[in-house]
Formats: C-alpha cells, structure tokens, sequence
C-alpha cells in the first residue's frame, strides 16, 4: 500500500517540478518600452496606507512615461493617508484625491472604491495599483508596451516579494509555491479555458474599453478574491489576457509579521486551488506529509528522486519569484507549516464568515 502512495507522490511531485520548470523557461520578460502615446489612468484604493502611499506616489512621479493621470481613492481612511495625497497633489497637477462617502450595502471596499475610480478615470488604459507596491521609473512604460504587444484586456503582474523578517520568509513565499507549481502561467495568456487563470490586484492593467464594458469590480462588488474571479469572467468573455510573475521593476511588502501574513493569505489561499478547501488540504498534504509513503516504500531510487525533485522544485520557484534560493530552502518545512494555518484559518474563517480586513468584515 505504502509504495503506491509512493507512486501517487512522486506523480504529483513531478507533475509539479514539470509546472514549476515551464514557469522559468517561459517566464515572460518586459524589455522595450512605450512611447507614451496612450494616456494612462493610474488608480490606486488606499485605506490607512500613511505608510505606503507617499512612495509610491514619489514612485508614479518619477515615471519616465509623463503622459498619465495619478488618482486615489481614500477609503474612509482613519489615519494620514488623505493628507499625504493632498500634499502630493499641490506640487503635481497629474495628482487628484477622491474621498469616500461612504461604503454602500452589498460591496467590499477595495472593489468600490476600483469602481468608483474607473468611473473618474479618464485614461484608455487603467492601471490599477495597490498603494504599498513599488515601482521603477521605467516600469509603467513597459508594462504597457507588454500589453499593447500582447493585445490583451487586462495584463496582471505579481510584483517580486520584498521579506525582511523570518515570519516573512516563513509565510510569504508560500503563495509564489503554490501558484508556480500548479498553473503555467502560458496558459492564461495561450489557453481558452477559464480555469487557466491567476491575477494579482497589487498590478492590474486594463484596456479602458474593455474595463468600461464589463465593469468588473461592479461585477464582483462581492467577492474578496476579486482579481481571480475578474481574470476568470474576461477569460470566459473571449477577451486576450496575461499574467506574469515577479518582474523586475515591481515590489511589494506585503506583510511584516507572521501573524498579519497568516491573515492576509487566509484570504484567498483556498482560491488558488479553485475555491475548493478539498483540494487546498489535498495539495497540503502531499507536499507536506509526502515524504512519509516514500520514505517507508524503502526504495532507494524513489528516495532519492523524491528529495532531489524537492529542492529542485523550490530552486526554480525561487528563481522565476526572484527569491532568495538559499532561504527558500532553509525555511522550506516552515512554508509548509504556514501553509497548512493558512488553509485552516481560511476554512475557519469562511465556516464562521469572521474575515475582517482593516476593521470591516468581509466574509
């Protein structure tokens, strides 16, 4: 029995190592810029971002692609964040703020606030950016010269992961695990299949008409993991769509605790493994507790093999994120321990609909 469930393990883990080299050798690279000719709406929600918002606007003002407007959104924020923008906004005219009124019945925040941004817009292209994300002077310029290449309706980038703490190596490389050894991220761009699909609302940039067409955020004014479910629906609509990882350029903090990371992902860890908590478990399990049936079916090849596909694996992870390859593998048994809290707090949370994010509940 054993060594079948060696077998089974040794399947999936290949079927991983296969994934995960497929991501490296056709990670897509943004190399020439753009000329500026499209006007470029860069909309960024921001609640309680005092901390993040003033660099990533000094960021947007750098940008050797001058032809865009920069407008933010402050979601009834309770610290600095309006204040900072205000300040920005008197010394660049591109700078507009718009206040909330108020969170309306049946929406989630951030998606209320996208869409009320997309309606002031006035770009034929929308960047939609999360405010504790950083960007390099030339970046938004390449970006759009990758979707205007690529023809698509909405180009979505995961931004390369900046972790300063072991609670952060222990918990934030876990999402970059999980998404480059289950989906080559070819297939959302090449693959008519919805299901083939990954999107990170921390970099969002859509063709204005299709945005205005099928206004998404009001679509899943509801949902929380709203960028997947978005890629999903445009996917399903026939309308050409991208996803990259971890390009230069683009950088993120997320989190800098293990607790507020464990938290944040508890979010939408399920959605990667298409909102089924089974499957979530499953994936869990056998990269985690594979190594049992393998180890006991005492076959030294399988063994071997087993191991060297492990850090195989975690080496082409880490080199597609841009990751450190040496801490990937020193924190590798942590990852998974985080994992697995994740994908319980997530069950958890969605069995007693108690998710709070930034004092609003949005189970």
């Amino acid at each position: 029995m054993m060594f079948y469930l060696a077998v089974i393990v040794l399947c999936f883990t290949g079927l991983q190592f296969a994934v995960a080299l497929v991501n490296f050798l056709f990670s897509s690279r943004l190399k020439t810029g753009n000329d500026g000719g499209e006007f470029i709406s860069v909309l960024i929600p921001a609640r309680n971002e005092e901390h993040n918002i003033g660099s990533l606007l000094n960021d947007l003002r750098k940008q050797s692609y001058r032809n865009l407007e920069i407008i933010v959104f402050d979601d009834d924020s309770a610290d600095f964040t309006a204040e900072i923008v205000k300040q920005a906004a008197a010394e660049d005219p591109r700078i507009r703020l718009i206040e909330s009124e108020g969170l309306e019945e049946g929406w989630l925040g951030k998606n209320r606030a996208c869409h009320l941004l997309a309606i002031e817009a006035r770009g034929t292209y929308l960047l939609f950016l999360d405010a504790d994300v950083r960007i390099g002077k030339n970046f938004i310029s390449e970006a759009l010269a990758g979707a205007v290449k690529r023809k698509t309706g909405l180009l979505s980038i995961f931004p390369r992961q900046v972790m300063l703490s072991p609670g952060e190596w222990s918990t934030v490389p876990v999402m970059n695990y999980i998404l480059l050894t289950l989906l080559p991220l070819i297939l959302v761009r090449k693959s008519k299949f919805s299901s083939f699909s990954a999107a990170n609302g921390q970099f969002m940039l859509f063709d204005a008409a299709v945005y205005r067409k099928y206004l998404p955020h009001s679509h899943f004014r509801d949902q929380k993991v709203e960028d997947i479910a978005i890629i999903r629906y445009l996917k399903q609509e026939a309308i050409p769509v991208a996803c990259l990882a971890s390009k230069a350029g683009i950088s993120c903090r997320m989190y800098s605790t293990f607790g507020e990371a464990v938290h944040g992902f508890s979010k939408n860890i399920v959605m990667f493994f298409g909102g089924s908590p089974v499957m979530a478990i499953l994936f869990w399990s056998i990269t985690t507790l594979g190594f049992i049936p393998v180890l006991a079916a005492i076959s030294p090849a399988l063994i071997a093999a087993y191991f060297i596909a492990i850090i195989l694996i975690r080496i082409l992870v880490s080199l597609t994120s841009r990751q450190s390859i040496g801490r990937n593998l020193l924190y590798l048994i942590p990852q998974q321990l985080s994992m697995g809290l994740m994908i319980y707090h997530s069950i958890r949370n969605s069995i007693r609909k108690q998710y709070t994010w930034k004092g609003r509940n949005i189970s």
